[in-house]
């Protein structure tokens, strides 16, 4: 990689950590270019205007989300393995965004559209290692369209905020949840190995006991979770970014929330 390749790089991963903070809303070019160290000239350089610059360094952001997140998922074997890995890896990457962040990407439509492109890339990549899972026999049979479906909805909902309305729960906090239900919902009658055996079910999984002689027994779950992928969609743009160009992510997949662009 050139110095200058090198440099934009830096500073890029200096402003996504600077916003992440923080926010956007309130900073102005004078105070980037302080808190950076660098001039507005070297700013002007990576966008032409304040807007053009928050929208590529939240493209930088779920773009390199994307990477780390699919880099933690080729480090694991098995279909629990790998949608814990996604999903917990996606919950890691947006765990440093402050509630001021995601509430002035909310409110700004360029950037709150690449974090819905990765919100979808996300719901799909899910829905391809659960598609998987299935295909090998680790999760028992489900629907696989309805599956993706409620990914998909769950995963809009987290990034349209209205599920931290409803719940409180921050982005990266809902991710986590949603990696629990998901997985303990597909395990396979009878199995819970690996990943999802780690933990115990959720009660909202839980089948109703009733009642056999003096004895409660339980019926058996029939129901699945779902979950969100991230990450987010790569966004296309020549900005950097989880989705540098403004792309999807690499290969399509978002992280949303945790990370694509």
């Amino acid at each position: 990689m050139s110095r200058t390749r090198t440099r934009r790089a830096e500073l890029f991963d200096g402003l996504v950590a600077l916003l992440l903070a923080e926010g956007f809303s309130a900073l102005t070019l004078d105070e980037l270019a302080a808190r950076l160290r660098c001039s507005k000239r070297t700013l002007y350089a990576l966008a032409g205007s304040k807007e053009q610059l928050v929208r590529a360094a939240v493209v930088h952001f779920f773009r390199s989300a994307t990477e780390r997140v699919e880099a933690a998922v080729a480090d694991v074997s098995g279909a629990a393995e790998k949608v814990a890995a996604y999903l917990h890896a996606v919950a890691t990457e947006l765990a440093p965004a402050s509630p001021e962040f995601l509430a002035d990407v909310a409110g700004f439509t360029p950037a709150a559209e690449v974090y819905a492109r990765n919100t979808r890339a996300a719901a799909r990549r899910v829905s391809e290692l659960v598609d998987a899972g299935v295909a090998a026999g680790e999760f028992r049979a489900v629907h696989a369209a309805f599956v993706g479906d409620v990914v998909s909805a769950t995963t809009v909902r987290i990034q349209q905020r209205a599920l931290a309305d409803a719940t409180g729960l921050a982005d990266a906090e809902a991710y986590r949840h949603l990696a629990d239900l998901l997985l303990h919902g597909l395990a396979a009658p009878g199995e819970r190995s690996g990943a999802a055996a780690a933990q115990p079910p959720p009660r909202l999984l839980q089948a109703p006991a009733r009642a056999v002689g003096t004895t409660a027994v339980l019926d058996d779950v029939t129901d699945s979770a779902e979950q969100p992928g991230e990450h987010r969609e790569a966004d296309r743009e020549e900005q950097p970014h989880p989705q540098p160009s403004g792309e999807e992510s690499p290969h399509g997949r978002g992280v949303s929330g945790a990370v694509g662009g």
